[in-house]
């Protein structure tokens, strides 16, 4: 069933290495939480961006810190705050008195790799800054675009929205993340792990070599590449059109959702070493790419949102044929 872009030269051996060589960096920065790091792995094979919700101390910076060092590219944290602005992220025109024109200073968004470091703790415009970037891996500024580098990522950390000083993210805002995700508290042993290494400062063991932003280029294009057939689009479609239907929804998910499930799908399949999509790829990543874009007729929290969720998966029957005719 191999049915992959012939423009991809990058085989199924190669792909696992790079993976494997960007997860041993990230487990080596943060200790016994599997299921987040193979989030951020999903999101950056499906070019998309992910936030991460937790509270502090858990490890959210020290996780996108590593990613950025895993794929060798260059990365930027901007911390919100009441008072940034929209050109603390984006860039601004400055006066160059040589010459006497304007020239244009990129801000930290002109990253491989952007830390959005407590994003809720800014105001709703300046968040909406990221909009274009995010969705166009484009910048515009007195109308010239500008692209950003690639792969572009946006990893934003927020505090649960009951802490002090925190503004709700914009539902445009929140369609624009593929994934929300969550660290938690280490178990107990890793925590004494944690406290045992914490007097020396902790760095990439000299074993651990990052990969390199063509290696990663190559990764991303081949899990984008992983075939699916018509069968598991009208799988996907239907398991999205019951949240817009659905009487316990009253914001239901959107196109670009169904989009994002098929790409995070494509990206878990590849993680799992099969050349297509399966309903079981579907799955994993249903919840985690819909619970932020939904909003429950009555309210509730994430995991009613989660409970709602996985009655739809349980109500609809996956495809029992996985190749087109």
């Amino acid at each position: 069933m191999n049915k992959k872009n012939p423009e991809v030269q990058i085989s199924q051996v190669d792909f696992d290495a790079t993976i494997a060589s960007i997860i041993a960096i990230l487990e080596n920065q943060i200790k016994g939480k599997p299921e987040p790091i193979r989030d951020l792995v999903i999101s950056l094979l499906a070019r998309g961006h992910v936030l991460i919700e937790d509270v502090p101390g858990t490890g959210k910076t020290s996780l996108a810190k590593a990613l950025s060092q895993a794929i060798g590219g260059e990365s930027r944290r901007i911390q919100f705050t009441p008072d940034l602005l929209p050109s603390d992220i984006s860039g601004v025109s400055v006066f160059d008195q040589s010459n006497g024109t304007f020239r244009f200073q990129p801000g930290p968004i002109f990253s491989n790799i952007v830390l959005a470091d407590e994003i809720n703790r800014a105001s709703p415009r300046t968040q909406s800054a990221l909009l274009q970037a995010m969705e166009e891996s484009m910048v515009t500024s007195d109308g010239v675009d500008m692209k950003l580098p690639s792969p572009f990522m946006v990893i934003a950390t927020q505090n649960p929205i009951e802490h002090y000083g925190t503004f709700p993210l914009p539902e445009a805002q929140l369609d624009r993340f593929l994934m929300k995700t969550g660290i938690g508290y280490p178990d107990l042993e890793t925590e004494i792990e944690i406290l045992n290494r914490v007097s020396s400062q902790i760095t990439l063991e000299s074993e651990l070599q990052p990969v390199s932003l063509k290696q990663t280029e190559a990764a991303i294009n081949f899990a984008q590449n992983v075939y699916h057939s018509k069968y598991l689009s009208e799988y996907i479609a239907t398991l999205v059109a019951l949240t817009r239907d659905s009487k316990d929804f009253l914001i239901g998910a959107s196109t670009r959702a169904s989009i994002a499930l098929l790409r995070a799908s494509k990206a878990h399949a590849a993680l799992s070493s099969r050349e297509y999509v399966g309903p079981i790829d579907v799955q994993y990543v249903f919840s985690k790419v819909l619970a932020h874009r939904i909003t429950l007729a009555k309210g509730g929290s994430d995991s009613e949102k989660y409970a709602h969720l996985a009655d739809i998966l349980s109500r609809v029957t996956p495809p029992e044929r996985l190749e087109d005719e």
